[in-house]
């Protein structure tokens, strides 16, 4: 019987999905749960599969094409069977009530007056092009002074509004020579390149969570100063006897993901989320781990992180980067944190402040470690290590003192890092 692929839902909050990669083409025969395409979610690229056995007779959606949940992708035929006379036209996809209502507002919405269009420029006065095709800014005396002046629009800076050449620009460029080196002029193979770069759908739904977040929840920020001199000589000792028997190499952020799990136990309420009318404060510590990929950022979330080791930690977090940049993680390995971590130390940063993942209460930013002169406690300026941690809080769930007391926490795990191990 003829079966219909239709876009899945593959993330709590996904309205649309992206296909990305056809790994089937028409013709081919599936199986149920075999994978056929690669689609880009809010969230991730991942793998979909056949939900029906059969032979791919139609596509419908092309590679890069954006289509809402439910639209159908392709037909699936069982072999030998005939196609429906319609086979060439996919079923509509159905309208749910969140789309009806916002075309509905759409419809009802005024029209925007549309901004009155510019004259065209005069063939005397016709905009010059990059090497790229793209229009050089430049105002209309600054193009027709730079015409009489034999001065090369393309390779001035401008210093008007926007980087708009204006007729200042073209009178520096001409006193410097008539289009030698100056300050306004570019170098020749700068290889700057002017372009629009649509939005993939995960950096849609990342620009549509941070601006609700940031607009939404009350954040507050406190930093604190940490000595990880003792932290880098047991890491340095726990690495030399793991790659002795043949074990992993830990890294700095394994030992910062056990120490936020430990403090996080000793002020539970930092383990919390906002319900409007209630403070959810959650049983398990679930940890999310802010992993950079190709179309944006992930936060892989490693579940009941309260019971497990640093070797245990330092492996799954292992595991699901390297998912996460393959683009092999499943939905529910990227939902349900109730804390996370973005670290920024292997950048060179040495501090900042991260916004919150809704519908958590807490992000930690963890800066780079640098040596610098510190003041023993014999008064003595002597070689030292130090870490900034950042801690950005919703205030509806965590007060001020709340999170000043799971810094300390923290700070007194990373200082004692032997805790860490017992």
């Amino acid at each position: 019987m003829a079966a219909y692929l239709t876009m899945p839902k593959l993330s709590d909050t996904m309205s649309e999905g992206t296909l990305v990669k056809w790994l089937k083409k028409e013709g081919d025969s599936v199986s149920m749960d075999e994978e056929v395409a690669e689609v880009e979610t809010d969230k991730a690229t991942m793998a979909m599969a056949s939900f029906d056995d059969g032979i791919i007779h139609k596509i419908y959606v092309k590679e890069g094409d954006t289509v809402p949940l439910g639209a159908t992708l392709a037909l699936i035929l069982e072999e030998g069977e005939e196609p429906p006379a319609d086979a060439d036209t996919p079923p509509a996809a159905p309208v749910s009530e969140e789309s009806a209502e916002e075309s509905k507002k759409e419809e009802e919405a005024p029209a925007e007056s549309a901004p009155p269009s510019s004259p065209a420029p005069s063939s005397s006065t016709a905009a010059p092009s990059t090497s790229s095709g793209s229009r050089v800014k430049a105002s209309p005396l600054a193009r027709k002074l730079a015409g009489e002046l034999g001065v090369d629009l393309t390779r001035l800076r401008g210093t008007g509004p926007g980087g708009r050449i204006v007729k200042e620009d073209v009178e520096m460029a001409r006193a410097g020579g008539g289009g030698g080196s100056n300050l306004g002029l570019l170098p020749s193979n700068s290889g700057l390149v002017e372009q629009n770069i649509p939005l993939t759908g995960m950096r849609r739904v990342i620009a549509q969570r941070l601006l609700e977040s940031k607009t939404t929840i009350p954040h507050f920020y406190l930093n604190m100063e940490v000595d990880t001199e003792p932290l880098m000589t047991l890491r340095a000792q726990v690495n030399e006897a793991s790659l002795a028997n043949e074990g992993p190499k830990y890294t700095v952020n394994d030992f910062i993901m056990r120490a936020t799990v430990l403090a996080t136990a000793s002020v539970p309420e930092v383990n919390a989320s906002f319900q409007g009318d209630s403070v959810q404060q959650y049983g398990d510590i679930h940890l999310s781990i802010a992993v950079a990929v190709d179309e944006g950022l992930v936060t892989p979330v490693i579940r009941s992180a309260q019971d497990k080791s640093i070797k245990e930690l330092a492996a799954e977090i292992k595991d699901l980067a390297g998912r996460a940049r393959d683009k092999k993680l499943a939905p529910d390995e990227m939902q349900g944190g109730t804390i996370t971590i973005s670290n920024l130390g292997a950048y060179g940063i040495s501090n900042f402040d991260a916004i919150i993942n809704p519908p958590q209460a807490a992000i930690l930013s963890i800066g780079t470690i640098t040596k610098q002169p510190v003041v023993n406690a014999a008064n003595q300026i002597v070689p030292g290590q130090r870490m900034w941690i950042g801690m950005s809080c919703d205030h509806r769930v965590i007060d001020g003192a709340v999170g000043a007391t799971f810094l300390a926490e923290l700070k007194r795990f990373l200082e004692s890092p032997f805790l860490l191990i017992s």
